[in-house]
């Protein structure tokens, strides 16, 4: 047999005992109709952050908006929601998701740590099976868009979400840096063998605007943005200024408070999933 790619449906072998559908099933008090994840190959590059703004953004254009944190060991969508009730049980069977301000539906790990600075010390299947209880034990109600904000990488959590969500499509976040290329191509190779479309990507910290002469800044470098989503073949390309006011509005918990059309290029690609 040939390795395993984890892509059961290209898979041409007649014995294998993978082949199966992997997709869990919601409760039946959930309906969510889209899933989006936002991933990324490297860590620190603003996946919670451009999840945020892109729940808020769809929220503002009166759909019912998610985000299902799975980024277990690293928390932040709670805090970047002014979210610090604890999530509620339901007939000692489900859990109630967290409400924001503006009505997003929220379910993260730091809901359920009696202290939102409690490490979670656990080892990756047991990371992996939290993601999936978030997905059957959590009451989503109507859900046109979720979010799925996830972890760095191509390890156990991106690929239980692929195979255990019906993931609609990805968003790619990343950096102005020379890696940038190959850290894209990584992920948009996980997404092909999941036969998941790449929606667009998201180059944060893309440059700074000076706020006297308006001279926009690459401090991190030129950007080769373009050029990346030209060579893997993705049509829409965002790209997020380093500004002080977005870590303002997700340190003190108001980034429903964003304003900006730096994504709206992303955001209509979204849409027309409906």
């Amino acid at each position: 047999m040939s390795e395993c790619t984890h892509d059961c449906s290209t898979c041409s072998s007649k014995d294998c005992k993978e082949k199966k559908d992997f997709k869990e099933k919601q409760n039946e008090l959930s309906n969510v109709k889209k899933v989006i994840g936002i991933v990324s190959g490297k860590g620190g590059v603003g996946k919670s952050l451009v999840s945020g703004i892109l729940s808020v953004l769809t929220k503002r254009k009166g759909f019912k908006t998610a985000i299902l944190d799975a980024d277990i060991t690293g928390p932040s969508v709670p805090k970047m929601f002014g979210l610090t009730e604890k999530a509620q049980a339901m007939d000692d069977k489900f859990l109630l998701p967290a409400i924001t301000k503006t009505g997003i539906e929220v379910m993260s790990i730091n809901l359920l740590l009696e202290n939102e600075n409690d490490p979670v010390v656990w080892r990756g299947p047991v990371i992996a099976g939290a993601v999936k209880q978030f997905w059957t034990d959590v009451v989503w109600n109507e859900v046109d868009f979720m979010f799925v904000d996830m972890p760095p990488g191509t390890g156990d959590v991106p690929l239980t979400v692929f195979q255990s969500l019906p993931v609609d499509g990805i968003i790619i976040v990343t950096s102005p840096q020379e890696l940038v290329s190959m850290i894209v191509g990584k992920a948009v190779k996980m997404a092909n063998l999941m036969n998941i479309p790449v929606l667009g990507i998201v180059e944060n910290m893309s440059y700074y605007k000076c706020p006297d002469c308006g001279k926009e800044i690459s401090i991190f470098g030129e950007s080769k943005i373009e050029e990346t989503a030209s060579e893997f073949g993705i049509k829409t390309v965002a790209k997020l200024p380093i500004d002080s006011k977005f870590a303002a509005l997700s340190d003190g918990g108001n980034i429903e408070e964003f304003s900006g059309d730096y994504l709206d290029s992303v955001l209509e690609e979204i849409i027309k999933l409906k």
